[in-house]
C-alpha cells in the first residue's frame, strides 16, 4: 500500500518555492497524481466481481426454486386429490 507522501510526490521534482502560484500548481498536480494512482489500483475489484457473481447465482437459485415449488405443490395437490 502506498503512503500519502509517495502518492503525492510530483515525479520527484521539487516545487518551485517563492510564489503562491507555483504552490497552487504543485497542489493541483499532487491531487491529480493521487487521484490517478488511486484509479489505477485494482485492490477492491476482485471483491466486487465476487459479489456480482454471488448475486447472479442467488437470482438463478430463486428463479429455479420457484419452478420447483410449483411442481412440488402440483404433486402434493395430486396426492391429496387421490386420497
Amino acid at each position: 500500500m502506498r503512503q500519502w507522501h509517495s502518492a503525492c510526490r510530483c515525479n520527484g521534482v521539487p516545487s518551485a518555492a517563492g510564489t503562491s502560484n507555483s504552490r497552487g500548481k504543485n497542489t493541483m498536480m499532487n491531487l491529480y497524481l493521487m487521484l490517478r494512482n488511486r484509479l489505477a489500483e485494482e485492490e477492491g475489484q476482485d471483491l466486487v466481481e465476487y459479489a456480482l457473481i454471488i448475486a447472479l447465482i442467488a437470482l438463478a437459485c430463486v428463479t429455479g426454486l420457484k419452478g420447483l415449488a410449483t411442481a412440488i405443490q402440483a404433486a402434493f395437490t395430486n396426492i391429496g386429490t387421490n386420497l
